[in-house]
């Protein structure tokens, strides 16, 4: 029996698959709406959680776990807390620290002479210019504790960051905030200036399994794709994954999958930040690129198996795009040309995630519409078959200077309502 902690924006369907050969599941979820209660109960029991985690792990031990696992980013600290507490493999209390909050993660990365990338806590307004003198514009403004890119910024003048410390920290349910310095990435021609790791850690020792290359962001962080094997040499690979296990050791990770973040600069990779988790949609992708179950990996680790995967390298070169969702509120009205990017050569799935009528909050958070996935022989292959996609797909938008509609390149980076008026 494997105790899943679920958070919303996973895939209950593919962790079914990749975890029913190792045992039932128990779904563990704090309040779900009816709808995702019951589409969980299709793929296993259902336990609802209250928050205390002593009173969660008595419930859930009469179901006898062999394992506690989560693929979500904000259940990390939950799923550590109930393995300790069942007797289980799990990330300890000082790991989850780390993890969760990026401060305390700089600051052992400094301690362990990983990576020296500034950084300074902003609990409050007074001590944001004791945060600029310590870090310097511009800078990148976020939550100690978050995930998606919510509510993070580029801070380029003292007096624009002061009135937005201000308003951050007195929206409802506002926590810590921590300035970094900003890592300005190298040119990377029509790739984007990051990477990522997914590794797999079991009894203390690191396995990576893919380093995967990624798309341009849209302003200001947020991720628009990812593409494995990367456009990388192999000997900057190796760089990258050596960066990668210093910072999983330095962090005392002992079990468990990663999702190392690394940006490309002129003086080579630094860290953006190590997550205790499996990085979004990754398993989706080495399915498809190789028929390897990386949740599969993930539960296997969990209940106590000394895993290590070899890494792997795709023959072609598969992809995930996804279209963020305007930075300014509006109502999506229609998604035109979906059976036209489905016909493109190349693309294998067209996958919308959200339904015509939905208000758009906007915000600098990700917010993705849908997912285009596909493959190519090459990385100038894969671009071609992109550009193609995103060439023939518009939507449509109710905005506060009218309906008008946005094409697929523009639809994350226009800055505001577009002018030209949607076609009828």
């Amino acid at each position: 029996m494997i105790v899943v902690v679920y958070s919303v924006g996973t895939d209950p369907y593919e962790i079914f698959l990749g975890l029913e050969p190792l045992g039932d599941l128990v779904f563990a979820t704090t309040s779900p709406s009816r709808a995702t209660a019951t589409l969980l109960a299709e793929f296993g029991d259902v336990v609802v959680l209250d928050g205390d985690v002593e009173a969660d792990a008595g419930r859930l031990a009469g179901w006898r776990p062999d394992a506690v696992v989560t693929f979500g980013e904000h259940a990390v600290a939950t799923a550590a807390s109930l393995a300790t507490r069942l007797g289980l493999p799990g990330h300890d209390a000082a790991t989850v620290r780390l993890l969760t909050d990026k401060r305390a993660q700089r600051e052992r990365l400094r301690e362990r002479g990983v990576d020296m990338t500034r950084n300074h806590a902003v609990p409050d307004l007074e001590s944001w210019p004791a945060a600029v003198a310590a870090v310097g514009l511009p800078a990148v403004l976020k939550p100690a504790r978050g995930a998606g890119s919510r509510d993070t910024h580029l801070v380029t003048a003292t007096a624009d960051g002061e009135r937005l410390v201000h308003r951050l920290l007195t929206e409802p349910g506002a926590g810590p905030l921590v300035l970094e310095e900003y890592l300005v990435g190298r040119s990377n021609g029509p790739f984007g200036d990051h990477i990522s790791v997914e590794s797999a850690v079991s009894d203390g020792r690191v396995a990576h399994v893919a380093v995967t290359g990624k798309f341009p962001l849209a302003p200001p962080f947020r991720e628009t794709g990812q593409f494995w094997p990367s456009h990388l040499p192999a000997a900057e690979e190796d760089e990258i994954r050596t960066l990668a296990a210093r910072a999983i050791e330095a962090l005392g990770i002992t079990t468990g999958m990663t999702h190392t973040e690394i940006r490309l600069t002129p003086a080579g990779p630094r860290l953006i930040e190590v997550n205790g988790r499996l990085g979004g949609h990754t398993n989706e992708l080495s399915r498809r690129a190789t028929g390897f179950d990386l949740v599969t990996v993930a539960g296997r680790i969990a209940v106590g198996e000394r895993v290590e995967p070899r890494p792997r390298r795709p023959a072609e070169v598969f992809f995930q795009y996804t279209d963020q969702a305007p930075p300014y509120p509006c109502r999506l009205v229609e998604v035109r040309g979906a059976d036209a990017v489905r016909r493109v050569p190349g693309v294998s799935t067209y996958r919308s995630y959200v339904r015509a009528g939905t208000e758009l909050g906007g915000g600098v958070a990700r917010h993705s519409l849908d997912m285009i996935c596909g493959h190519a022989s090459d990385h100038p292959s894969l671009l071609s078959t992109v550009a193609a996609a995103v060439d023939v797909l518009s939507f449509v938008l109710d905005t506060p200077a009218g309906l008008v509609e946005l094409s697929a390149a523009e639809l994350a980076v226009s800055p505001a309502p577009a002018r030209r008026a949607a076609r009828g």
